[in-house]
């Protein structure tokens, strides 16, 4: 895995609506109807792919993905609550997504999106939080999710990915002392990551499964879950559960922020905390 911590400034997005798009969209069981009560059912909404029912459309039906009825679906993904997402900005990116001649579909087993869960471990009786991120594989003829990345701030204080200011290093002579100098090396514990190879970052996933193996840390319990997406060309976005009243409930668009594709990698290793 390649670290590289950047500072990234992003404006997320939504402002509180004036009035709710959902009664008119879904009837008078709107307040039912209106909760994505499942990831696989967002997947579905956004594409426009099952009626107010959940029932899913055949492809064959003249209604699948019918792109002027989606719009109705894509203006209730949105956290309604979240006053921090510009109403200018949702209207872009639905805009984007619906384009009749270009239009983006939410794909289950493109690459492109993750899982972020925020887990709870016991260390020698102190709870501690770990992220892991998770993503689908293949697996012969289906799919599995893997973990493929860790954040955990034990590893990261022992292991920081920065280099010290006057990197660390064996001399090149050393071989004829026969590498005694590895004694001070292995001493110096602040800096041992400096000893390593260039470009050398610690596999903090590697360290987890070693510490739970030995016993040194143990699994808890889930705190949190999201899943971000970069299936949109030049766009990033978020999805989180809310568990509340009202119709505006279940999996929505909790953030979302225009990134152009250079950048995208640059957010991912934001988002890795790294």
């Amino acid at each position: 895995m390649k670290y590289l911590f950047f500072v990234l400034s992003v404006l997320l997005a939504s402002p509180i609506f004036a009035q709710n798009p959902l009664g008119e969209y879904l009837g008078d069981e709107s307040a039912f109807y209106a909760e994505t009560k499942q990831v696989n059912q967002f997947f579905r909404r956004f594409n426009n792919e099952e009626d107010k029912d959940g029932v899913k459309y055949n492809p064959s039906d003249k209604r699948y993905r019918n792109l002027k009825n989606r719009k109705g679906y894509l203006e209730i993904l949105f956290d309604a609550q979240n006053v921090s997402i510009t109403n200018n900005l949702k209207q872009e990116f639905i805009n984007t997504v619906n384009n009749k001649d270009n239009p983006v579909f939410l794909d289950f087993r493109n690459g492109d999106w993750f899982s972020e869960v925020t887990t709870r471990f016991d260390c020698k009786g102190r709870e501690e939080t770990a992220y892991l991120y998770l993503r689908l594989e293949q697996d012969r003829k289906g799919y599995k999710w893997v973990l493929h990345h860790v954040h955990y701030d034990r590893y990261a204080n022992l292991l920081p990915t920065k280099e010290s200011e006057e990197k660390k290093f064996i001399h090149p002579m050393s071989h004829e002392l026969d590498f005694m100098n590895l004694n001070k090396a292995f001493q110096d514990i602040q800096f041992l990551q400096d000893y390593a190879y260039q470009g050398f970052k610690p596999d903090y996933l590697s360290l987890l499964l070693y510490d739970i193996k030995r016993g040194d840390i143990k699994f808890k319990t889930v705190a949190d879950v999201k899943f971000h997406f970069f299936q949109v060309d030049e766009w990033y976005f978020e999805i989180s559960e809310f568990n509340r009243s009202g119709m505006n409930r279940g999996w929505l668009i909790s953030s979302l922020a225009k990134v152009p594709e250079p950048q995208k990698e640059v957010f991912r290793k934001y988002l890795f905390r790294e």
